[in-house]
């Protein structure tokens, strides 16, 4: 007796038993009531095999757990599973738990206007460089050094507000002296730190 005589529920019970062939005979039945039931059924990130092989999921999941004392018919528990199935993938995919991975941005692809890529503006800096990190540190340590022994008291209060980036009228005000008098002192430090 061939696969196409047999009953759904006599080829559920053989391909329990390990028949391969009666499993891919089930699947291939109802393949088209799985297009039919993702059909009308949209995931954002998903295309149609996705949903069908969600389907596909749905019906093996029917011949795995289908129960002959349910008073109930093949055809309809595996409808119902699919369904299920289908309905959970769809309502998983709305929670927005993979929204990350359908909507990520390449670091390779290309902006059209600019011509580069996000890596490029991810890129490692200079700065990233440890080696290089230390060396500055240890150009900056000589500098201040540098700095204290040349410079005045007054001199190195100047250089500290102007670095914080106060114009000379501020720096005048807040150390009660001329914007003129700034002027020679930035000019004198200009002088002594080249």
């Amino acid at each position: 007796m061939g696969y196409a005589e047999m009953t759904d529920e006599e080829l559920v019970n053989i391909s329990r038993q390990g028949n391969h062939e009666a499993m891919d005979f089930l699947l291939d039945k109802y393949r088209n009531m799985v297009k039919r039931e993702t059909r009308e059924i949209y995931i954002i990130g998903a295309d149609s095999e996705d949903l069908m092989q969600e389907g596909m999921l749905g019906l093996f999941k029917a011949v795995r757990d289908y129960n002959e004392d349910k008073n109930c018919s093949f055809h309809t528990f595996a409808t119902l599973c699919v369904k299920r199935q289908i309905y959970t993938a769809v309502t998983s995919s709305n929670r927005k738990k993979h929204y990350p991975l359908n909507h990520y941005i390449s670091f390779y692809s290309q902006d059209e206007e600019m011509k580069s890529s996000v890596i490029d503006f991810l890129a490692a800096e200079d700065n990233s460089n440890p080696e290089t990190n230390l060396l500055s540190q240890e150009r900056m340590g000589g500098l201040v050094n540098k700095m204290d022994t040349l410079l005045s008291k007054y001199e190195r209060q100047v250089l500290e507000l102007y670095l914080d980036g106060l114009s000379y009228g501020k720096i005048a005000e807040q150390l009660g002296k001329t914007e003129k008098s700034i002027d020679n002192a930035i000019q004198r430090i200009r002088k002594k730190l080249s």
